[in-house]
């Protein structure tokens, strides 16, 4: 009975660990970070948003929305800024021992992955889960970027402003601003033609 009882008191710290988003008081916080910003978050979200929130790390802006599924997680002495107007659709991922900025207006479509670092495996006396993570710095991405279904952007990254980036792309190194790119890894395709002024459809 003794080991019944240590077994079910780990279980009862890991699930509280691992769905405290999904805690009626934890949520409501959440709601209210997201309020304050005039953001809003679809549950469930994982990671420790909250605590992030709280204390500085993740910062989101205005109008931007985080779809049901997604996943941020903030190292110790790492930031996530989201801009103004991004979107964040189902499944996508952040994740940072560093940092990670994100201009405003960009959005992701399902299940793109951003990380600025990698697993260690080089170390055969320890399990892989164990050997921590290395990066090759911050990752960068512009303002008014498109990311379609499946992306991963690696660390040290730098996209510019108005990217496209085709869908199942795996981004490895700088884009320079106004491209269209696509592979694994991702290449540039071609510059993107922006439409003149005159050609634009009328407000309203």
């Amino acid at each position: 009975m003794g080991d019944l009882y240590r077994k079910a008191v780990l279980w009862e710290r890991k699930w509280r660990w691992y769905e405290r988003n999904a805690l009626p008081w934890n949520r409501a916080r959440i709601h209210w970070h997201a309020l304050q910003r005039e953001a809003f978050i679809r549950f469930p979200v994982q990671g420790n948003v909250l605590e992030c929130l709280d204390d500085g790390r993740l910062e989101i802006g205005a109008n931007t929305l985080l779809e049901p599924g997604c996943w941020i997680t903030i190292g110790e002495g790492a930031r996530v800024r989201i801009g103004e107007g991004c979107f964040l659709n189902i499944g996508t991922m952040l994740a940072a021992i560093d940092s990670i900025e994100i201009g405003d207006h960009t959005m992701f479509a399902n299940h793109c992955f951003v990380g600025d670092s990698a697993h260690r495996f080089d170390d055969p006396t320890r399990p892989i889960t164990w050997q921590g993570f290395t990066s090759k710095g911050p990752v960068r991405i512009g303002s008014n970027c498109w990311f379609g279904v499946n992306c991963v952007v690696t660390s040290g990254v730098t996209v510019g402003d108005r990217c496209v980036i085709g869908a199942n792309s795996v981004v490895t190194s700088d884009l320079p601003d106004g491209v269209v790119a696509a592979g694994s890894p991702a290449k540039v395709i071609k510059e993107i033609e922006f439409a003149k002024p005159e050609d634009l459809p009328a407000a309203g």
